[in-house]
């Protein structure tokens, strides 16, 4: 098989024309599936991808050389952790205007970035999620235990910020340096709602964009056990109301336009 050249080198741009987008993606122990989403990102036409920035989080599978076999970046982040991971990959993606978040398992459709992105890109929300509630979802890509904590969560969250949330989901789109304001703190299961809940504390606008979910490759290391269902939801639920009185030390400065393209 022959070894893709990294995308960053690949897709020279205009940068005064157009954001840099990157993709950062976690990823612990996902040979099965890892070169499979980094190939899907890379064949997408529809938005283009600066950079994908796998984050391998500790694999003891050949991950990361599989992901960057496929053409991806690789970090490495030896602190096991889904918001250390995600943090690895942001920080890594020094020169990037607009970061996207996706897991390594498959379940994300590369093909639902425009849709993401859209609201960002046109200044309509400073925060988007893809929410699987609002599109399609797999038969069985979801445990029933993740369903219940998800429409817990969710609705904890309407109730307690007067955010409009149907979902949790994974694949979801920010601008950087908005992203890097509220001062991430949650390194393990947190990470995604202390985005959301901070995200509505700092006043930023949040949508959501209906995205298809898949059946994931592998098996999963939160849903696929009772104790880490339980681990996950514990955590989860405790950061919707950690950050009820939270306000960031410094507003971001965001553009009130689009996006320049």
């Amino acid at each position: 098989m022959p070894t893709h050249q990294p995308l960053a080198s690949a897709t020279p741009r205009n940068e005064s024309a157009q954001p840099r987008i990157a993709a950062v993606i976690p990823a612990l122990n996902e040979a099965p599936a890892i070169g499979r989403v980094v190939e899907r990102l890379r064949a997408q036409s529809a938005v283009v991808l600066d950079r994908i920035i796998v984050v391998d989080n500790g694999s003891t599978d050949g991950t990361g050389d599989l992901a960057r076999a496929a053409g991806a970046e690789v970090v490495r982040e030896g602190r096991r952790g889904y918001g250390y991971a995600c943090r690895a990959g942001v920080l890594a993606a020094r020169d990037a205007d607009l970061i996207v978040l996706l897991d390594g398992d498959a379940a994300d459709d590369p093909g639902d970035l425009p849709r993401v992105l859209a609201p960002l890109l046109a200044g309509e929300a400073e925060l988007v999620v893809g929410s699987r509630a609002l599109g399609a979802c797999a038969p069985g890509a979801l445990t029933p235990q993740q369903i219940l904590g998800n429409r817990l969560a969710a609705w904890l969250m309407r109730g307690l910020y007067g955010v409009r949330v149907t979902d949790l989901g994974p694949l979801r789109a920010i601008r950087r340096r908005d992203l890097l304001a509220l001062e991430p703190r949650e390194l393990t299961y947190g990470w995604s709602v202390e985005m959301m809940v901070k995200a509505a504390r700092a006043g930023y606008r949040y949508r959501e964009a209906p995205v298809r979910y898949h059946r994931r490759i592998g098996v999963s290391k939160v849903g696929g056990t009772v104790t880490g269902s339980l681990r996950a939801g514990w955590c989860i639920l405790s950061t919707v109301f950690r950050y009820a009185r939270w306000s960031p030390a410094a507003r971001a400065d965001r553009r009130a336009g689009p996006v320049a393209r």
